[in-house]
C-alpha cells in the first residue's frame, strides 16, 4: 500500500477545536470524474487515491474493461480527476452524482442499475473457507484513518490464501471498495478469481452489485445485510456474509463455498 500501516491517506483527516480541545474529523470533499475532458460524475468522498476511486466506478458503472490513464486535469483544478477514454459504452448524456452515504442515489430508477461483467465463478480455489477464517477477516482490516476519526468506512481485498493485499478507507463505504476495485484494475486483477471481499459496515445493495461485478465470489461484513442485498447475492451465486464479530459470522448465501457448510 502507498501509505503506512499506521498512518491514513494523505488528506483523510483534518484537524479541529472541539470544546476547546483539539481533535481529528473525517475529510469529507466532493471529487469530479472527467473522461477526455468532459464531466462524467461527481461523488462525495474522502480524498486520497482518487485515481483509483474514478477506475474502481467507471469499472462498476460498465464504462471501463481496463485501466486507462488517469491524473489531474490540465489546469491542475482541485478534487478533479481526468481518464483519458475511450469508454466501453456510450453515456447517453446520463450523468452521476453520488452522495458519501450511497452509491446508487444518481440512478433514477431501479432498472438503472445494471450488473456488468461476467457471471462470479463458482467454487473456491485457495484456502479452504470456514466460518472462523471469515469471521476474522474484519479484524485483519488495516483502518488508520478510522482509529484517528471513528468516521471512515474501509474495504479490504484478500487473496486466495486469504492474505490482505490491498486496504483502503473513505467517508463513503462504496468509495472504499471502488478504491480497492480501482487498485485491482490497474494491477490488471480483475475480474477476480477466488478472491475475497471485507467490508467494515453494513452490506448494502450496492456492495453486492459492486462485489458481483468485480467477480469476487465472497463478500463479509461487520454489519447487517439488507433485504435486496441478500437477493441480488442469492441471484449472482455469491457467498454473503454478515456480523462478522469475534469468532461469529452469519452466512445468507452461499455457504457451499465453505468447508464447514
Amino acid at each position: 500500500m502507498s501509505y503506512s500501516a499506521f498512518e491514513p491517506a494523505p488528506g483523510a483527516v483534518k484537524r479541529i477545536v472541539r470544546d476547546g480541545e483539539p481533535d481529528t474529523v473525517a475529510v469529507e470533499e466532493p471529487l469530479e470524474i472527467r473522461v477526455d475532458g468532459e464531466p462524467v460524475a461527481v461523488t462525495m468522498r474522502t480524498p486520497g487515491h482518487d485515481e483509483e476511486l474514478a477506475l474502481g466506478f467507471l469499472y462498476g458503472e460498465g464504462l471501463l474493461e481496463q485501466a486507462h490513464a488517469v491524473g489531474l486535469t490540465e489546469d491542475f483544478a482541485a478534487n478533479t480527476v481526468v481518464v483519458s477514454g475511450p469508454l466501453t459504452r456510450r453515456l447517453d448524456n446520463r450523468r452521476f452524482y453520488t452522495t458519501s452515504s450511497c452509491g446508487v442515489c444518481g440512478k433514477g430508477a431501479i432498472e438503472e442499475v445494471a450488473l456488468h461483467g461476467p457471471a462470479v465463478a463458482a467454487g473456491w480455489h485457495g484456502t479452504p473457507l470456514t466460518r472462523l477464517l471469515l469471521a476474522s477477516l474484519p479484524d485483519r482490516l488495516v483502518q488508520p484513518g478510522f482509529a484517528r476519526t471513528g468516521g471512515l468506512h474501509a474495504t479490504g481485498l484478500f487473496d486466495s490464501e486469504l492474505k490482505l493485499v490491498c486496504a483502503r478507507e473513505d467517508v463513503g463505504r462504496h468509495n472504499a471498495m471502488d478504491k480497492v476495485i480501482g487498485w485491482a484494475l490497474s494491477h490488471d486483477l480483475l475480474p477476480f478469481q477466488s478472491a475475497v471481499l471485507c467490508v467494515s459496515g453494513r452490506l448494502s445493495f450496492e456492495l453486492v452489485q459492486k462485489t458481483a461485478v468485480s467477480g469476487a465470489g465472497v463478500l463479509v461484513g461487520v454489519g447487517a445485510p439488507t433485504s435486496l442485498a441478500v437477493e441480488l447475492a442469492q441471484e449472482r451465486g455469491i457467498t454473503l456474509c454478515g456480523f462478522a464479530r469475534g469468532h461469529r459470522i452469519n452466512v445468507y448465501t452461499g455457504s457451499e463455498r465453505l468447508k464447514d457448510g
